[in-house]
């Protein structure tokens, strides 16, 4: 954390923590910026637009400052990398700051992208600013953080494994969902076309239908990926 300290509400200093907003809307930038800055122990040191800018102010800072501890992550930056995709960049660097994502997305193939790439914990952008900061304290100190919509969405998971989707099969769904065949999805996913195949047929057997075009709506129905 920061070199700089912050007076605590009970006076003693603490140190300050460094935080990075990654978000592609400038008008949630400045309300997080603005809301984070009452906090006598955070510090916003920087803001990205894409996720390939989170990436270069996370593992390199900004204007001669150190790198931060915390980036605020969104999921989606437009057309340009994903925060999904930054997220892994970021987690994989040795001495990386935490990736907390914070998104209006709570599909479960977000949720299992974000934590699968490395993310440090998953809230809402509904979330009470309480929360928020909590949740960025946390991070910080190495424990993982969910918030309660998306720790639903995972117990309700866990307790119907044999029901639920992988995080491979929703991103094969997901691909057909996008109207890529069986050949295409194979080779974008680096596997055979028959094991592309096999995913479909589990599918299929999970979600209780029998074709694509059901197996599409009834995933959409379940919150399992966003819609294109």
């Amino acid at each position: 954390m920061g070199d700089r300290a912050a007076e605590g509400a009970d006076g003693p200093a603490v140190p300050t923590i460094r935080i990075v907003i990654a978000d592609d809307h400038p008008i949630v930038r400045a309300g997080l910026r603005a809301v984070l800055g009452t906090v006598h122990d955070l510090d916003v040191i920087g803001e990205a637009a894409t996720a390939e800018d989170a990436i270069e102010l996370a593992l390199h800072g900004a204007d001669g400052r150190p790198v931060p501890d915390l980036v605020l992550m969104d999921l989606s930056f437009g057309d340009g990398m994903s925060g999904i995709e930054a997220t892994r960049v970021i987690a994989s660097a040795a001495g990386s700051p935490r990736v907390l994502v914070l998104t209006n997305y709570d599909s479960d193939a977000d949720i299992l992208g974000a934590i699968e790439a490395g993310a440090a914990g998953y809230l809402l952008k509904d979330s009470p600013p309480d929360d928020l900061v909590a949740a960025i304290r946390s991070a910080v100190a190495g424990r993982s953080v969910l918030g309660p919509a998306v720790a639903t969405r995972l117990v309700a998971r866990v307790s119907a494994p044999q029901t639920a989707l992988s995080a491979r099969e929703i991103e094969v769904l997901a691909k057909v969902a996008e109207g890529l065949t069986n050949l295409a999805i194979a080779a974008r996913l680096h596997v055979s076309e028959t094991t592309i195949k096999s995913h479909l047929a589990h599918i299929y057997t999970k979600l209780d239908v029998t074709n694509r075009s059901s197996a599409i709506a009834a995933a959409q129905r379940q919150g399992l990926f966003r819609p294109r």
